[in-house]
């Protein structure tokens, strides 16, 4: 997403809900993930119980993102405000959720397809560091096995590797959508942005 689109988000948006309890290492079962958001293979549904499309209607590329084409994408993301219990009034998108619960994901993401339907591909869940540390963690959080992917941005670069987001962990979970780099890895070779209408 754009830093304006998050900005747009965390200006708009009420305070969410209470995310889960902070876990630090986690297993998740799959197929029971799977079975619990199966639901959501329908955009419909994800609308239905909170989710909001990215306002900037990007769809994440790992060529986009100025990285090897060949890694993919992510698609396009849909968020849960309530679960990332976002802020309002900040210069960068912040939030207070430690919610590490994949059976009810922060995140969603999905693949344009060609007749204009989107795709369930993956779900992803997001926790805010200051939240996350003032929760009594020390290390960043873990499931199966994986340390979350650390996002925050370099004042040194022009990029923004924190997407207009305050520092935050996030783990991407490939339950829809076979990842030959493994199913726990940010992008997907086997999904794509070329049927994207959008930004």
């Amino acid at each position: 997403m754009s830093t304006t689109a998050h900005r747009a988000i965390a200006l708009a948006l009420a305070f969410g809900l209470a995310g889960s309890a902070a876990v630090a290492n986690s297993e998740v079962d799959l197929d029971a993930m799977r079975a619990a958001t199966e639901k959501y293979r329908d955009v419909e549904m994800a609308l239905a119980d909170g989710f909001i499309r990215d306002p900037s209607d990007s769809c994440v590329s790992a060529e986009a993102e100025g990285l090897p084409a060949e890694w993919g994408a992510m698609g396009v993301h849909y968020i849960h405000p309530a679960r990332l219990k976002i802020k309002q009034g900040t210069e960068r998108v912040d939030g207070d959720s430690t919610n590490t619960e994949f059976m009810e994901p922060s995140i969603l993401l999905y693949e344009p397809q060609a007749d204009g339907s989107m795709e369930l591909v993956a779900v992803e869940n997001l926790v805010w560091i200051a939240a996350w540390e003032a929760a009594g963690n020390a290390d960043a959080p873990m499931t199966n096995g994986r340390v979350w992917d650390t996002m925050m941005d370099d004042p040194a670069t022009e990029a923004d590797e924190a997407h207009g987001f305050e520092p935050h962990y996030d783990q991407h979970f490939w339950a829809f959508r076979d990842n030959p780099a493994g199913e726990l890895m940010p992008f997907n070779a086997s999904v794509s942005c070329e049927h994207h209408g959008g930004s």
